[in-house]
């Protein structure tokens, strides 16, 4: 075989590989329920969780919790299958947290809690068209 085979043969294996081993790390949606079965069963790798944060009926936001020294934060998240769940974050509560339109956690469960390893959030106001005049 040329040299330039075997090369190209190296470099379609290590494409391969790369695209196996971080296959392996992707992660889809789930709902509370999934994850804390999944959690059950001994998977303990980071789920995605996406839903809203619980709002009285004024719409306002309701259950979240800074701790004392504002070093973390408990709140209470609603999936899309409307099963609401206490998410704890061990980090400073996000800035637009309580304006946020929907919020993804990246975490696992851990003793009936959500531990979040990452909090995302999507705010209305970045999304939304104004109106020029």
């Amino acid at each position: 075989m040329k040299l330039k085979y075997i090369i190209a043969l190296i470099v379609v294996a290590v494409a391969v590989t790369i695209i196996m081993s971080t296959a392996g790390d992707a992660s889809s949606y789930v709902t509370f329920t999934e994850a804390q079965e999944m959690a059950e069963s001994g998977d303990a790798k980071s789920i995605h969780v996406v839903g809203t944060l619980k709002k009285d009926t004024q719409g306002e936001v309701v259950g979240v919790e800074p701790s004392e020294d504002k070093l973390s934060v408990s709140f209470v998240m609603v999936d899309e299958n409307n099963r609401e769940q206490q998410v704890f974050y061990n980090e400073p509560m996000p800035a637009d947290l309580l304006r946020s339109e929907q919020v993804v956690v990246i975490g696992s469960y851990r003793n009936d809690y959500f531990v979040a390893d990452q909090v995302l959030l999507k705010c209305p106001s970045k999304y939304q068209e104004e109106e020029i005049s």
